[in-house]
């Protein structure tokens, strides 16, 4: 075998680059090692750069020059410790012909996990022949004989046991709901506002129109100038109500005087802002459902829009009054916000909003990072953790069990609070919506969100980012390299139902649903 080229796509924002090199360069040595036990060569694709302190490849422009420098044939590692954005590499490795492996750290401190399986999502999206893995520490027999595999055949061949098509006979009354929803959304069309697509490069995160409009679903796409435009029209006044409401139901906010590493209540105020300018402007233009990008963009003007997507996505939310008419806009709804403008998760989220509603179950709907996990007491307990865009009602004591704290300035200049809880033991769906073959494809199972010890969650948020809501998720009847494999994204959403048996019905409606609007869908593990 020619020698295997190392890239390593990273952060287009400088100073995480510079945070997570010294996890990268470790990382990257222990997969050299790795290859070399092998009896390969290995050598890196693009030189550590003194300058920016980082020897990641951190702009698409960049991408394309190490690209020209790399044989097409040759066998090619995509070494991840950190969160990437796709679209610095995805030029080059669309057209490389040689064996592709994308590999990650099995860590939730460095999230190269959730970078890998952007990556992964993307990659598929644009039909991009590859092969991934990920490890602890690059010893284990899983990675080995999966190297082993890639090093002789170019391909690694996944136990993917857990997934099967949905068998739509097997749901009965389910399944009139689900075609009942889908034929509304069909007949009465909705539109999902699209405050600018493609946030971090996630190519994966954008369904081409002429996949999205034969589910009922067009996209209004509006710039996220426009949003910080109808923040500058949105008074103290106003901004003070939302803070107070949220005040008065309990939630905390850990306030701060120093801008540039506090939470300030300057920096809630502006996130009240954003959250009114973003109703008014959805029901202005008539959004079922809105994603905002915020990185990059917004970001270099306003904080981080995660309080304002974890309020959105909940019923009992503040209200919001109409500039001229005064009255409240929306009342009683949430309106289902996709973080990072993902608009897979943006359909999920609307499709399930409605069959929902339709069965009588709370609506709340959200997508979390598949973060990380490890086992807890004999069974495998993951992480789903969200900068901060998860409602209220999903955690213990709802507001009154959430906070909001200040995200971390090496993502977060202008800093912005979170919507911080534990999420309640309960029964959710999980799910997630992708474009494969040229398709949108549909992904569900089951799952029971279950509580841990304090010092466990504690842990958990340390060796992760304890700023941000988390879940603590058993999946049913999927392993977790049988997860990893098969899920095309780093994003998967989730809602509560009441039971395990509500449960069931809601995931057989949905499929369901999503079926009659056309979408290709799987079950995955117990259901």
């Amino acid at each position: 075998m020619d020698p295997i080229i190392l890239i390593a796509s990273g952060d287009l924002r400088l100073s995480a680059n510079q945070k997570c090199e010294a996890a990268q360069a470790a990382m990257e040595k222990q997969i050299t090692a790795a290859v070399q036990r092998e009896g390969a060569t290995i050598r890196r694709g693009h030189p550590y750069d003194p300058v920016k302190q980082h020897g990641f490849i951190d702009s698409q422009k960049y991408g394309m020059e190490v690209f020209r420098h790399i044989p097409p044939d040759a066998p090619l590692i995509v070494a991840e410790a950190v969160w990437q954005y796709s679209h610095h590499v995805l030029a080059g490795l669309v057209t490389h012909r040689g064996p592709i492996l994308t590999v990650a750290n099995w860590s939730g401190t460095w999230p190269g996990l959730v970078g890998m399986l952007n990556l992964n999502g993307s990659l598929t999206k644009a039909g991009v022949t590859y092969s991934t893995l990920w490890s602890e520490d690059f010893t284990d027999e899983f990675f080995v004989r999966g190297l082993r595999q890639w090093l002789t055949t170019g391909t690694i061949t996944h136990d993917d046991r857990h997934v099967r098509p949905y068998p739509e006979s097997t749901a009965g009354e389910a399944a009139d709901v689900g075609v009942d929803v889908a034929r509304g959304l069909k007949t009465n069309k909705a539109i999902m506002g699209v405050f600018d697509e493609g946030c971090m490069g996630m190519f994966n995160a954008i369904i081409p129109d002429e996949l999205l409009h034969p589910t009922g679903v067009y996209k209004e796409r509006l710039s996220q100038s426009t949003l910080y435009a109808k923040m500058q029209t949105v008074s103290d006044a106003d901004a003070y109500n939302i803070y107070d409401w949220l005040l008065a139901r309990g939630m905390k906010f850990n306030i701060g005087t120093d801008e540039e590493t506090d939470l300030t209540e300057n920096q809630v105020l502006q996130q009240c802002k954003m959250y009114i300018a973003a109703v008014r402007l959805a029901d202005e233009f008539g959004c079922a459902t809105i994603g905002i990008q915020y990185q990059q963009g917004l970001k270099d003007l306003t904080p981080a829009s995660d309080l304002v997507e974890g309020l959105l996505n909940n019923v009992n939310r503040p209200p919001v009054r109409h500039e001229r008419t005064g009255e409240t806009i929306l009342s009683g709804e949430a309106l289902p916000h996709f973080n990072e403008v993902d608009e897979c998760a943006g359909l999920d989220a609307l499709v399930t909003n409605r069959v929902w509603k339709k069965l009588g179950y709370p609506p709340e709907t959200t997508l979390h990072d598949l973060r990380w996990g490890r086992e807890y007491n004999g069974q495998y307990v993951w992480v789903f953790l969200i900068s901060g865009a998860a409602p209220p009602e999903h955690f213990i004591d709802g507001y009154a069990g959430t906070s909001s704290e200040r995200q971390p300035p090496m993502y977060f200049r202008l800093g912005g609070g979170t919507v911080k809880g534990i999420s309640k033991p309960g029964e959710i769906v999980w799910s997630r919506v992708y474009v494969a073959d040229g398709k949108l494809k549909f992904d569900t199972g089951l799952a029971s969100v279950v509580a841990l010890p304090p010092e466990e969650t504690e842990e958990r948020w340390r060796l992760t980012t304890p700023q941000w809501p988390i879940m603590h998720v058993v999946l049913h009847g999927i392993t977790r390299d049988q997860m990893m494999a098969r899920h095309k994204a780093n994003h998967i959403q989730v809602a509560y139902a009441p039971d395990k048996d509500a449960a069931r019905k809601a995931l057989y409606a949905k499929a369901s649903a999503m079926r009659e609007l056309g979408l290709e869908v799987s079950l995955c593990g117990e259901v």
